[in-house]
């Protein structure tokens, strides 16, 4: 990495931790443990890639950085309760998130369950509170990519799909429509919500992002399922193997190691074609998609 690209995702990186500490309740405010829970599921940790995707994307169009820390904070929110009930017993019954017990281990599994639905509702709270487009209309899409994004017809839905998957054989189509929607839905709404919060763009420019965010989303879990197999739990933060040991199915376990890594390279690569007439105001767009698919956690 670039030192002017170390510089950059610190910033924002520094900026999203002021941000989410300001916008969430203050651990002294009743429920006094609610929002325990809530605040330390989410400060203190993280790489916040949805946040610097959405900074990077705003960047594009010279979105102003008081509306993209509203617009990554939203979304990181949205992420932050997934991994709280995706760590759940019911779900993948994790111990450890970022470096430390999960939410349900520290706080109890009803404090976890309501820390999640509250995260949530925090996100959308922050879509509606700020001005974040340049029009209203504008503004009802960004809830509405949100939406669409956290629901069953996206995250929701590929979770639901993973869950439902244990031990059975996909197919790549089949495992890529699962992640493109339980990690890259998320993905894809970081990059459109930092979008809207500039200049107006086209169509044609606003799918370039788009399409830049469907590739980067699947190369993310691409990714994420190497690092599974190859990494330590120190260095993920996280239980290393989990997947392998409870028979889901990954892009490992498809395709092997090595044409996994292959395929991560060949996102990155599709990605970084579809956003080049941007030129330099892609910058970070492109900085990112090498972090992403190079990251060793």
């Amino acid at each position: 990495m670039t030192l002017e690209f170390n510089h950059w995702m610190q910033s924002v990186q520094s900026q999203m931790e002021q941000t989410l500490a300001a916008v969430l309740p203050a651990q002294d405010v009743l429920p006094v443990e609610l929002h325990k829970a809530m605040r330390y599921c989410v400060l203190d940790g993280g790489k916040r890639v949805r946040p610097l995707l959405a900074f990077a994307a705003g960047a594009v169009v010279n979105a102003p950085l008081e509306r993209l820390q509203y617009a990554g904070a939203a979304v990181e929110l949205i992420h932050a309760y997934s991994l709280v009930h995706d760590d759940m017993p019911a779900m993948d019954n994790d111990v450890l998130r970022r470096g430390k017990p999960t939410c349900h281990v520290a706080f109890g599994e009803a404090s976890a369950l309501l820390a999640g639905d509250a995260l949530q509702t925090v996100a959308f709270d922050l879509l509606s509170m700020y001005t974040l487009a340049d029009s209203a209309s504008d503004q009802l899409t960004m809830v509405n990519i949100l939406a669409r994004a956290s629901g069953s017809l996206g995250m929701c839905g590929g979770q639901g799909i993973d869950l439902y998957s244990v031990g059975q054989a996909l197919s790549l189509p089949e495992l890529e429509r699962m992640h493109g929607l339980k990690t890259g839905a998320l993905i894809r709404a970081a990059v459109l919500l930092g979008s809207y919060c500039g200049e107006a763009i086209s169509d044609e420019d606003r799918r370039r992002l788009d399409h830049y965010a469907r590739c980067i989303g699947l190369a993310f879990q691409v990714v994420d399922d190497i690092l599974d197999e190859e990494a330590d739990s120190a260095t993920l933060g996280k239980t290393a193997g989990k997947d392998a040991a409870n028979n889901k199915p990954t892009y490992v376990s498809l395709l092997g190691l090595a044409a996994a890594k292959e395929k991560a390279a060949e996102l990155k690569a599709d990605a970084l074609a579809t956003i080049a007439p941007f030129g330099e105001k892609a910058r970070y767009l492109v900085m990112l998609a090498d972090f992403i698919v190079e990251r060793s956690s």
